[in-house]
């Protein structure tokens, strides 16, 4: 995992992130991409480590409006129990790294020190010569955990 420098938010790769969670039980993995494509495409599946994904749009589906209360939502879900350490997911690590660093700087500003990490290569992964997802990199096709929402 790389945390760059003067930056407030990390990354690393899907299965970084799964072996971050599996260490950490009191972690979380936030998926910010939107409530058609936790239906269309699948979900992160942490069941096996006794827990679920945090669903909160990032961008909202169809006009891809950022959601003005993303971090107060965030905040919501954690029920006053915030991790020390957050991972966030979209399709291909674009809107995830909006996300947290919208989060980094709102929590920080909240007076609450959290590690905000963005899952690189997203859910779904970059295009592949043929123009699919899910092939060439991704928490899918690294094999990790996960299921139709």
């Amino acid at each position: 995992m790389s945390l760059p420098s003067g930056n407030p938010v990390g990354e690393c790769t899907p299965k970084d992130a799964w072996d971050g969670l599996e260490l950490d039980h009191t972690a979380a993995l936030v998926d910010v991409r939107t409530r058609a494509e936790w239906s269309f495409v699948g979900i992160p599946d942490l069941s096996t480590l006794g827990r679920t994904v945090i669903l909160t749009e990032w961008r909202q589906y169809p006009d891809m409006a950022v959601n003005d209360t993303f971090a107060q939502s965030l905040m919501s879900e954690f029920s006053g129990e915030i991790p020390d350490r957050i991972y966030f997911i979209c399709r291909s690590g674009a809107r995830s790294m909006e996300a947290a660093h919208l989060v980094a700087s709102a929590f920080g500003q909240s007076g609450l020190e959290v590690s905000c990490v963005n899952v690189a290569e997203g859910f779904e992964g970059d295009l592949d010569a043929n123009g699919h997802r899910g092939q060439s990199n991704g928490w899918k096709a690294h094999g990790l955990p996960w299921r139709q929402n």
